[in-house]
């Protein structure tokens, strides 16, 4: 409102008053998180993270309820949840919705009162819709509080080049690769026949040969009591560690480091032969490497290296005013019929939900970036052997930790040593 000049009678000056009132009212109302905007509008704060289509569906969901706008804001991982954190621990400034990453998700279990319980809102209705384990891991310890509803999930598959199997003597059809590498040491036998063939490692970095081993391990560095669990006889970690370390020795494994230039420019060019990628890492490479293009195909991995990398989930913040409307909007961002569409965009997020791979529009999906290969099926299949895995609230700490022993062995390092080392920083992390 355009602010007038000063006058000396009463009536005028009332009405003035009133009028610059209520304008500064509607101001205040639209810049607040979740309070009513012009027009009596409810705006929701959603934070994300990476690539979705979340924005588009958000437009989308406003045209269908007029009165709702959802403001969306989206940043880097990490940066995403450090200022999420800030926000909950300082008791202001969050917002109405956010997606938390499942690597995150434990140590914002810590803060549970900072966040609505979704049973509460009526999650307990549609909890048949997800995958059992999936479900579990967004819920407290009792069960009794649902922390957010499943996004995405990361099942994983051997993405692997037709062209250096075939420069390596082996066969390339799906099937074929499948029955030919059943196991961890047929893994290690047909790397073994693609490097003394073509003299390139199987796969790109130890992080992936650790990570063959790590993501399915339903304990890992920590139980749900908190006790650390690495120096226990044939704990997942170690053993993770170790095939790593076998895996490099025998000059299988590449020097990479994922999401660098190096990485992707490796990718494109084939200079390894296997990624045992998450079903998400389709979505990176049709936009990161457009050279691979026909020459990567999927097929399942080995039951020994089944599991879950990655995927979200999505919460409603304690402090917002509006906590049914952002619900209902969560509710539909990640229903069945929206994951197939999120499943189908550029983002390429696989459901968490099973009914989505019954639908016939999933199951006849071919993507031409894999040769027309329908690759659905391979991720949709890979969920049966997935199981809920603990991480605890300090796990990202502690894997980067034995992330870096393994570099430093891959630099000439002894690996008995750095696991020693990677321990001891690890008991010191915990103890702070």
């Amino acid at each position: 409102m355009k602010r007038g000049k000063l006058v000396t009678y009463a009536g005028m000056l009332f009405m003035l008053v009133f009028l610059l009132a209520a304008c500064s009212n509607d101001d205040n109302g639209s810049s607040d998180k979740g309070k009513g905007g012009s027009g009596g509008d409810i705006t929701l704060d959603f934070w994300q993270f990476g690539a979705t289509n979340y924005e588009d569906l958000a437009k989308k969901y406003e045209e269908e309820n007029p009165g709702i706008k959802i403001k969306v804001r989206t940043a880097e991982t990490a940066e995403h949840h450090n200022g999420l954190f800030t926000a909950l621990s300082a008791g202001s400034g969050a917002p109405d919705i956010a997606m938390l990453e499942v690597d995150q998700l434990d140590r914002f279990k810590e803060a549970q009162d900072r966040f609505n319980n979704l049973y509460d809102l009526g999650a307990k209705d549609i909890q048949d819709q997800y995958l059992d384990w999936k479900w579990e891991i967004g819920e407290n310890s009792e069960s009794d509080f649902l922390f957010g509803l499943p996004t995405d999930i990361g099942p994983k598959a051997m993405f692997y080049r037709v062209d250096v199997f075939e420069e390596a003597g082996l066969p390339t059809e799906p099937e074929e690769v499948e029955a030919l590498i059943q196991s961890k040491d047929d893994f290690i036998k047909v790397g073994e026949q693609v490097k003394e063939k073509t003299d390139k490692p199987m796969v790109d970095s130890m992080e992936m040969a650790y990570r063959g081993i790590i993501d399915g391990a339903e304990e890992s560095f920590f139980n749900e009591a908190g006790d650390l669990l690495i120096e226990e006889t044939g704990n997942a970690v170690r053993e993770a560690y170790d095939f790593a370390i076998e895996m490099d020795a025998l000059g299988l494994v590449g020097e990479y480091t994922l999401w660098t230039p190096e990485w992707g420019n490796a990718v494109n060019n084939g200079d390894f032969a296997v990624e045992m990628g998450a079903a998400w890492l389709k979505g990176w490479m049709l936009g990161n490497a457009p050279e691979a293009e026909g020459k990567f195909r999927v097929a399942t991995l080995p039951a020994e290296f089944a599991g879950n990398w990655g995927g979200s989930y999505i919460s409603i913040p304690k402090e917002t005013d509006h906590s049914e409307e952002a619900y209902a909007f969560v509710e539909w961002l990640l229903s069945p019929e929206r994951q197939l569409e999120s499943y189908q965009s550029e983002a390429g997020l696989f459901p968490s939900s099973p009914v989505v791979y019954e639908m016939e529009d999933f199951k006849n999906t071919t993507d031409e970036f894999f040769g027309g290969q329908s690759t659905a099926q391979y991720f949709a299949k890979a969920t049966d052997d997935i199981t809920y895995v603990y991480k605890g609230p300090d796990y990202m700490s502690a894997h980067n930790e034995v992330l870096n022993a393994m570099q430093n062995v891959q630099q000439g390092a002894d690996a008995d040593k750095e696991w020693e080392a990677a321990v001891e920083r690890i008991k010191g992390l915990i103890g702070r």
